[in-house]
């Protein structure tokens, strides 16, 4: 198991200086709140993680797990009313068929 291999592009990540390995997106995401990190996104990014160090799946996939996590992070804290219950409200007027 290697946790040192390198993406073949660094992670930006918002905070610090962007993730270059594998350790270092483990790193990053071990420091995020639990409930955060308990989310699929990031369960999925661990899981991708994982599978790179244990030469079971590409360093692509692994990279696009964090990058995708990051993005849903972003998008739940720019459009906080899109999730939950609310989400309803977003429905345009001409949509009655629901």
């Amino acid at each position: 198991m290697s946790w040192d291999r390198p993406f073949a592009q660094p992670v930006p990540l918002p905070e610090g200086p962007p993730a270059q390995t594998l350790r270092d997106a483990a790193d990053y995401i071990r420091k995020l709140p639990q409930p955060e990190r308990d989310g699929q996104e990031w369960r999925l990014a661990v899981q991708m993680l994982i599978d790179a160090a244990e030469d079971r799946g590409p360093m692509l996939f692994a990279r696009m797990g964090i990058v995708r996590a990051l993005e849903a992070h972003v998008e739940r804290t720019l459009a906080p009313d899109r999730e939950g219950p609310n989400r309803d409200k977003l429905k345009c007027d001409g949509d009655a068929s629901v």
